[in-house]
């Protein structure tokens, strides 16, 4: 069973066949993987290729499940529940949902209008950019299965401690005008027939590739030029476990950057293989998905001073928490 799941992990979606197959090509042609350029380029081209194979499946896969739970039947489901559970759900929704941090607040500003409780739509929010299925499996195949669960689970868990605080810092007046006034409007959910929803995925799929590729060149060029080219010494001394300031760090350079987890992975990984601590990476990680610079832009529009600046302490507050537990715990996941 270990072998088959092992297989499973380093063939199919690991893709360590490309790996091999890519640094046999360009020893073909001349170029040697045992050099800088050789091994950066292996790097960039089996990386930006495996990662657009697991994007466009698994974004296909998400979108047609997704087909079934449009907005207004999502809300009615979501309305149902009260407390810690509407927040798990709102949290465990946002991971069905494959949408970067800009994306996700026009879902969170028609969730809140629609009269769902403040904390609900937060937990969604913070869960949806953080979280998805796709992260978790794209994660599985560089990580492998504990990190990328332990990832997902302290992902919902922030989530849903999100929402609750803010439930309990009881700001419902922060939430801007014009959303608390919008008027909610009933629309019946269509059946879709099997075509449609295969139309749906198709065109999903297109578009988030659309969306998200210049990310991903860019995130697998700067994750090739940290494996082959930086010095591993400078990573562990600056974002090593050991460091007590690496964590905070790491939050505070992944926050105005803008990218999904697709285009933050590959860095990720190059940080991890070069000795930065795996809480510290995690936490770069989570920072750039969830509190990016362009979002909190957008979402400045939608609430007011006090609840922005409550929603980024408590987020930013949870994930610098999980960076230092998951430095001293990393044993027990690498």
């Amino acid at each position: 069973m270990n072998y088959i799941w092992l297989f499973i992990q380093d063939q199919i979606l690991g893709m360590q066949w490309l790996h091999e197959w890519i640094g046999q090509l360009l020893n073909a042609v001349g170029l040697s993987i045992e050099n800088k350029l050789g091994g950066m380029l292996q790097f960039f081209i089996y990386d930006t290729i495996k990662i657009f194979i697991l994007l466009g499946v698994l974004i296909f896969i998400i979108s047609y499940i997704q087909s079934y739970f449009p907005p207004e039947r999502s809300r009615k489901i979501l309305g149902r529940f009260h407390g810690i559970r509407a927040n798990l759900l709102g949290a465990l929704l946002g991971t069905v949902t494959p949408f970067c941090s800009c994306s996700s607040i026009p879902l969170f500003m028609g969730f809140t209008s629609a009269g769902l409780p403040l904390s609900v739509t937060f937990s969604f929010l913070i869960s949806s950019p953080m979280v998805d299925l796709g992260s978790l499996v794209l994660l599985m195949s560089i990580f492998g299965w504990k990190i990328a669960a332990a990832y997902v689970i302290v992902g919902l868990i922030i989530a849903v401690l999100g929402g609750t605080l803010i439930e309990k810092m009881k700001m419902e007046d922060q939430v801007a005008d014009f959303i608390k006034q919008a008027k909610r409007v009933e629309i019946d959910s269509i059946e879709l027939t099997f075509k449609e929803r295969y139309e749906f995925a198709q065109k999903q799929v297109a578009e988030t590739v659309k969306k998200v590729a210049v990310y991903i060149f860019v995130g697998v060029g700067i994750g090739a030029v940290i494996h082959n080219l930086i010095p591993e010494y400078w990573v562990q001394s600056l974002l090593g476990g050991h460091n007590v300031y690496a964590v905070p760090l790491a939050t505070i350079v992944g926050t105005p950057m803008y990218a999904d987890i697709f285009g933050t992975i590959p860095v990720a990984e190059s940080l991890l293989i070069k000795g930065a601590g795996l809480g510290t990476v995690l936490a770069f990680m989570m920072a750039v998905t969830t509190l990016s610079l362009p979002s909190m832009i957008m979402l400045s529009k939608a609430v007011k001073r006090k609840l922005m600046i409550a929603f980024i302490g408590i987020v930013a507050g949870g994930i610098m928490i999980v960076g230092y537990l998951f430095n001293i715990f990393a044993f027990l996941l690498i």
